[in-house]
């Protein structure tokens, strides 16, 4: 029995559901980034700790992605993950890929941000507005 059945449309489910899958993605960079930054962050924590988020994130119903950060974030998220999912992940290993990861997060937070600035349409009307 879906719990959302007879209240709300499939259109409100599928947003509902969408809004969710982005908002752990963009949980799991924030708490990535604040992990790595933080140098008393052990191993056997960070690891526990982006295990559970990414299980989370794996219990949530998968959606189509649009944005090329969304797309970037999830599959990175995967690949690190992937990287690090190993029983002989060491403090010494944690050290070695912290700033290398942090670079890959603030890359990815650029590709974000890009998309916030002004549309093309209105710069052009900015440029052409008759003030020469």
């Amino acid at each position: 029995m879906n719990p959302f059945s007879g209240r709300y449309t499939p259109k409100q489910i599928e947003k509902y559901r969408r809004q969710k899958y982005i908002a752990h993605l963009e949980k799991i960079g924030k708490n990535l980034f604040r992990m790595l930054r933080r140098p008393e962050t052990s191993a056997t924590d960070f690891r526990s700790r982006f295990s559970e988020l990414m299980q989370k994130l794996d219990s949530l119903e998968t959606i189509r992605l649009d944005s090329e950060y969304l797309r970037e974030s999830e599959a990175y998220y995967r690949r690190f993950f992937s990287a690090i999912d190993h029983d002989d992940f060491s403090q010494q290993h944690l050290q070695e890929i912290r700033e290398a990861e942090m670079s890959n997060l603030n890359r990815l937070q650029k590709m974000k941000n890009r998309s916030s600035y002004r549309k093309d349409k209105h710069r052009d009307r900015a440029k052409n507005d008759g003030w020469e």
